[in-house]
Formats: C-alpha cells, structure tokens, sequence
C-alpha cells in the first residue's frame, strides 16, 4: 500500500468527487500510483479546502456523499489506482450553527456529551467563567451589540442569533420559562431598555459568555487553531473523540477504498507521538498489511522526525525546502543581503526577524494561551514548599522568554529535542532579571519530568501554533531578502545548500523515512514551485537584478509605499508572471490579491485586525499602474524572458529530483504544467485538466516539457532507499548533482543560468571536460535538462 507516487487534489463544491474520474486514467499514464485527496468529512458550506470540518464522521455530501466517493474509488481502482486521504484530527469549525457537538456544548456546557470533545478549561483563573466558554464572536462589544439589535432572540426561545450568522442555543431550563412569556420578539428587543436588561439576564445564565472577537487573545479559555476563532481545538487524547474523529477513515481503509492517511497539524495535539502509534494501531486492527501514514510537520534546523511514532515520514515540506535550497547560488546571498538591509532598513539576517516577530506575536496574538499556561505551572509550585514562592509574574515572564528562544515547534518533553529546550532555557535567562534565572531552570526540569504534563502539554500547544504566527505568517512576509526562501517548511536562515549537504539530507531521510512524501508544492504555499525556480535565478545574477529593481523603483509610481514593500512586489512580478503576457490585467488582480494578504500578514502598515485600507490601495495602484505602464510592462516581459529559460530549467531539475530521489513523489494539482501560482486562494484556481491530457507540444513554455520530465522519471523510478551520490569531475562539476538510486544513474544541473539558451538547452562548450561516471556531462544534457541512465 506504500503509493509509488500521489497526484493531489483539492476537492471542494465546484469540483467534487464526480470530476476526479474522468482523471484516473490521465494520473495512471502520468506514473501515479494514487491520489491524494484533500479532507473529505462534512466542513463548513461552500469551503475550498476542507479544514473547516463540521461533522467528521459523514463524507461532505457537497463533494458527492459517500456515494460519488465510492465512485471514484472504484474509477480509480479500475486503473489500478488508490486513494491517500488527507485528515484533520485537530480542530473543528465552530461559531455557526452548522456543529452539532459544538452546538451541544453551548447549550449543556460542562454537562454536554461532547464538553471532553473540544480542548476547553471550565475552570480558568476568572471565577466568573467557570463553567462557562468565552464566545468571542460578535463584531462589536457586548454592551453595543445587546442594544444595537445585533443580539436577537428567536421567536420560540431556543437560541439568541448574533449578527443573523452565528446561533447561541438557550438552555432548557430557559425554554421552558420563555415559553410561558408571550411575544417575546418585544420582550427581549436590545433596543429598548427593558428589553436589553431581560436579553442580558437570559444571557448570562447560558454556558458560554458572548464577547467581542477582540477579546479572544487574551480572555479565550479554549484553544483555537492558531488564532482563528472558527475552529476549535479537539482533545483527540480522549478515546471517544479518537473514536468518534477516525471512524470514518478507520472505515474507509477497512473496506478497501483508502490506503493510507495524512494527518493534518500533527504538532497541535497533545501527544505527537502517541496519537501517531495509536492510529498506526487502529489502521493495523482494520486490515492487513501496512496503512501509509504521513504526517503535517514542520522541521526546524537539524530536527528529525521521531522514529518512535511509526509513520513513514513526513508530507514534504522538508524537502521542498532543502530542494530549493540546491538550486539557489551561494554568490547570490551577501550582495541580496546587503541590498535588502540597506533598501529595507530591517534586520540583515532572518534569526532577528523571527526573533522579533515571536515576542510580537506571543504578546499580541496569544497572552491569554500564556496566562493559563502561566497558571498551570504556578499550581504546581504553589504545591511544594520548595516552590511555594515562586510567582505567577515569575513563571509567566520565564515562559515568556523561553517561548521566544525555542525555535522549533514542540520539545517533545524526554525525547530529542530535550537539548534545544535547554539551549532556548540558556539563551532566555538573558532576558529575564537575574533574580529569576532560577525560575527558567525549574520550568525545564519540570517539562523534562513526569510530574507536570498537563502544564507542559499546554506550553508545546502554545509554542507551536507561537511558531506558526511568528514565522510563516509574520516573519516571512517581513523579510524579502529573496521570496523563494521564505515558504512553508524552509529556513530562511539558509540562503542555500551545497550538492554534499542537500545528498546528506536525502541520505538521512531515506535511512529512516524511504517512504516520506517528497512535494515541492502544497495547498499551503506562498508560491508556486516554478515561481520559486525561478526567483532561484536572482541568486545566480544578483548585480544585474538589483540595478533592475532600483530602476523599475524609481520610474514606477511608488510614492507613500514602503520600499520593502515595493521590493517584495517586483519580486512577485517578475517570479510569477505568465510566460506571456496577454492579460495583464488579470494578473495585476492576482498580484494585488495576493499583496493584500502580504501586507496583512506582515502586520507592518496592515493587518487582518486592523486592515490599512488606505496603505493596500496606494500598494495595489502600483501593482496596476506598473503593469498599465507600456514601457515597465515591456521592460518586465523582457527580464523575464531572459530568466525564464534558466527558470524553467530549474523547474525541471526540482521535478526529476521529486521524481527518482527515495521517498514518495507528490505532485499538487495543476504542477504536471508550470505552476506560477501565489498564496491562497491562488494556488487553487481551476485546473485546465484538457490541456494536460492533450497532444504533444514544440513549445516549452506550454508546460509540456515538464509533464514528459515527470512521466519518464516515474516510469523510469528506482523503488527502494539505496541512494548514493555520485562526483562530477570536470572544469563544472559544481553545477552538476548526480546520484544513483539501485542501478539508475541521475544527473541534473544546478546554478547554470549563463549557459542556458532560450530554448532550453545548454552551450556545449560551457560544460568543458565535465564528466560523471565517465559520461560527458555536455553530451548527456544536450537533448533536454536531465538525464537518466541505467
């Protein structure tokens, strides 16, 4: 059941099950052995993506129901084809009324069936809360909202509606009383004065408290998904909500229609490592032979995977960045970093960035989730004499400093990352009074002991979604050094990687993980993995590109913009700009689209809280006005016509290595053809599948080229984990990896702009005497940017 290859697929209303069949023989002729679908359990109406779930345990009859899964199913088998699906055992969507155990909870609280369900503190450090959830979804504050007439109460008293959107179910005991009260539309109308003093009576005997969404950072007594208040941590820990979460699944595989699963957000459970062996159990009791079972992970520097869990590795964010990585020139990174301090005025190395951004974020986005891990620890203190009198101030301001040292997602308390909490423990005792260093030193003996699990399950739940925020969704939207070393998964510390260490990395994971998933484009990124190749360019012409920038800056319209922000903005012009430009209008929208959430996400001049209104328009004016501008717009095309070649050349090389290096190959939907995508909702525009089953195809910039490349290296793909790197010898054996997997010899270029032509192929004499296993380097790539020999 181990796949040979998956084809992803995000299916949502306007691509259901019914339109993946027609595909099942397209994926086969392609190589793939299955496809890899997107969550498929009931989420949130209309929802693109499908993380939003509402009812784990039914499939998402928008998609088709479990009769158009079946269905694709059997197509697919008919081909020979399985299906990997992708879960998520982390949260659910809430603050509608579309959440039956969400719902339940409301209206029962503590006593609700399904109160263990969701990853709520009943009783939180304010006495007035207990018993209760915070409920932070109206759009103003609560005295507002109650006279405003956004609070109302439903004809028959079962629930109060709150802007006509979200449902507040009404106790029983409530109901029953309302019943005998009459016109109670007038009785409790918020507008008047009578009305709103009945309206908040009734409310504050409910279970849950409502709140402006403002106060959810820092009074929530729940875990979110990050920080978004839709979607409500589950305690998966429990049995019955593993139960409940996996049947599904658990019974798909059972039966045959699945082979395998991707667990989404693995580090936001309470225990890793044990969820990880329990479902490998739980798969293992539902069929013979071995489920393929990846999990979400975002490794930090030097951090493996835990070989303890049972998975077959990762779901490739690994190595998208260390592939990335090999195709980025080490020339490029001081002159690019120079120019970007001195242009932006922001900090020079990415580790600075970061830094700041997690004290921002920890403060800003996530005090509360500080607060009640704070209070975990102080009770245990307060409980030995030893420790009686160490503060809450104390413990919180320790934490505090920890939080914004620990540069990975979890400790993973008495396993391999104990040395990394001890090194961020050492770095933090310089941010706090020397007085309190002691303090540190007694947090990490406890998170490294048995005594204090649910305090230190709450501060590895805090210090990776801490992660999420600061890096990715913050951090790398601030550092524009070069785009396409910033995306999900990469260190952006890393400007690139040498053949030697990028062959270590694969060495490494086919040692422990040979079967891991190797993608190079997700549902999750911020650009597409041609877009990336080709911004890889920069880095091997960085004179030529920045004197480019500087003078597209000072003849475009740029007044009021930030000249960072103007920086990341060509940037994204020049790495995701069609191959020609018929319709630049269509993709300035696209580029202004994708600046929004940019800026938004820096959190600099704008922000999803407070969105600078003003400052977006004056930046998506210059994304129009640029590509309106005849002579910018000319001047565009004709730079990325000179780096295209080398672009798509990269591209290629990124595919072959996806392609034939142990693990699992992942290809996203639509990356069979160029992908010049941006961030989402981008990277999940329809797909023109029609074009991808046609005809050959003379011209590279089709896409074609690339969709031959990965047929033949699938065809051609070694199974097995005996990987061996193998030198170049020769005037250019730095601009050549080669390796060989059980008898098939790879070769591919790397860092060879200069030599490519616009056609694709290279200068011959450019190669020199460059050889591999005694094969003339010039000669094996003449025909195309690879080679595969057995």
């Amino acid at each position: 059941m181990i796949p040979r290859a998956t084809y992803r697929i995000q299916f949502h209303r306007d691509f259901p099950f019914e339109a993946g069949i027609p595909l099942a023989g397209y994926l086969k002729s392609l190589g793939i052995s299955h496809l890899y679908a997107s969550p498929i359990g009931t989420a949130r109406s209309g929802s693109t993506h499908g993380y939003d779930v509402v009812d784990p345990t039914v499939i998402n009859p928008e998609l088709g129901g479990e009769e158009g899964f079946r269905a694709l199913a059997a197509a697919l088998k008919a081909e020979g084809l399985g299906i990997i699906l992708d879960i998520v055992p982390n949260h659910m969507a809430v603050g509608a009324a579309d959440n039956r155990w969400w719902m339940d909870v409301l209206e029962h609280g503590p006593g609700s069936d399904y109160a263990r369900f969701f990853d709520i503190d009943w009783e939180p450090t304010d006495p007035a809360m207990h018993g209760k959830l915070l409920a932070p979804f109206l759009g103003m504050a609560y005295g507002e909202a109650l006279r405003s007439g956004a609070l109302t109460l439903e004809a028959d008293g079962s629930a109060v509606m709150a802007h006509g959107t979200h449902r507040f179910p009404i106790r029983r005991e409530d109901r029953a009383a309302l019943a005998s009260e009459g016109d109670l539309a007038t009785r409790y109308d918020g507008r008047t004065a009578e009305g709103a003093e009945r309206l908040h009576a009734l409310l504050e005997r409910q279970h849950y408290r409502l709140a402006w969404w403002r106060t959810a950072g820092d009074e929530i007594n729940w875990r979110r998904f990050f920080d978004i208040t839709e979607l409500a941590g589950l305690r998966v820990e429990e049995p019955a909500v593993f139960d409940a979460v996996h049947a599904l699944p658990l019974r798909l595989y059972g039966e045959g229609l699945i082979d395998g699963v991707r667990v989404d957000h693995v580090d936001g459970l309470a225990d890793p490592g044990g969820y990880c062996r329990r479902l490998r159990a739980a798969l293992d009791a539902q069929r013979e032979g071995s489920a393929y079972l990846i999990v979400e992970k975002i490794l930090a520097a030097g951090e493996p995977l835990p070989t303890d869990w049972r998975t077959d590795g990762t779901s490739g964010y690994d190595f998208m960045n260390q592939v990335a990585g090999l195709l980025h020139d080490p020339a490029g990174e001081a002159p690019l970093t120079r120019h970007w301090h001195e242009l932006s005025g922001r900090a020079a190395d990415f580790a600075e960035e970061e830094h700041a951004a997690r004290i921002e974020i920890l403060e800003r986005t996530f005090p509360g989730q500080l607060d009640a891990v704070a209070a975990a620890f102080h009770q245990i203190a307060r409980a030995d004499l030893a420790t009686r009198d160490v503060t809450l101030g104390m413990i919180r301001r320790a934490l505090a400093a920890i939080l914004v040292q620990f540069t990975a997602y979890r400790s993973y308390g008495g396993q391999s990352l104990d040395n990394r909490l001890v090194r961020a423990a050492t770095a933090a005792k310089e941010a706090v009074p020397p007085s309190e260093t002691a303090v540190i030193d007694i947090l990490v003996g406890w998170m490294q002991g048995p005594d204090a699990r649910d305090a230190t399950r709450r501060f590895e739940q805090l210090s990776a979604p801490l992660a999420a925020k600061s890096v990715e969704d913050t951090a790398f939207y601030r550092y524009g050094r070069l785009l396409s070393r910033t995306d999900v998964g990469f260190d952006a510390d890393r400007f690139s990687l040498s053949p030697a260490e990028f062959a270590a990395t694969v060495a490494a994971r086919a040692a422990d993980y040979p079967h891991a998933m190797l993608t190079t484009a997700t549902h999750d990124h911020k650009r597409g993995e041609d877009v990336r190749a080709r911004l890889a360019v920069l880095s091997e012409m960085p004179d030529a590109w920045i004197e480019t920038a500087t003078r597209w800056a000072e003849l475009s319209i740029a007044e009021g913009i930030d000249a960072g922000d103007c920086y990341q903005v060509l940037q994204t012009l020049v790495g995701a700009c069609p191959f020609v430009l018929d319709d630049p209008e269509s993709f300035a929208e696209r580029v202004v689209q994708w600046s929004q959430k940019a800026l938004r996400e820096a959190k600099l001049r704008s922000s999803w809280t407070l969105p600078g209104e003003a400052y977006e328009a004056r930046v998506a004016a210059f994304i129009q006005n640029f590509l309106k501008s005849t002579e910018l717009r000319g001047e565009l095309t004709d730079f990325v016509a000179r780096i295209a070649p080398a672009g798509a050349v990269n591209g290629i090389v990124q595919a072959v290595l996806r392609s034939t290096l142990p693990g699992v190959p992942d290809c996203y939907q639509g990356a069979d053809f160029w992908d010049l995508s941006l961030v989402d909702p981008d990277n999940r525009r329809p797909v023109d599948y029609t074009a991808r089953q046609g005809g050959t195809s003379g011209d590279w910039r089709t896409g074609k080229v690339k969709q031959t490349a990965i047929a033949e290296c699938l065809a051609a793909k070694s199974t097995g984990a005996a990987f061996t790197p193998v030198e170049a010898t020769g005037a250019r054996a730095g601009n050549i990896f080669a390796f060989q997997v059980n008898d098939l010899l790879v070769v591919v270029p790397i860092r060879c702009a200069e030599a490519v032509r616009p056609d694709l192929s290279f200068d011959a004499a450019w190669w020199g005497n460059t050889e591999v296993n005694g094969f003339r380097v010039d000669q094996m790539l003449a025909d195309k940017p690879y080679a595969l020999i057995r």
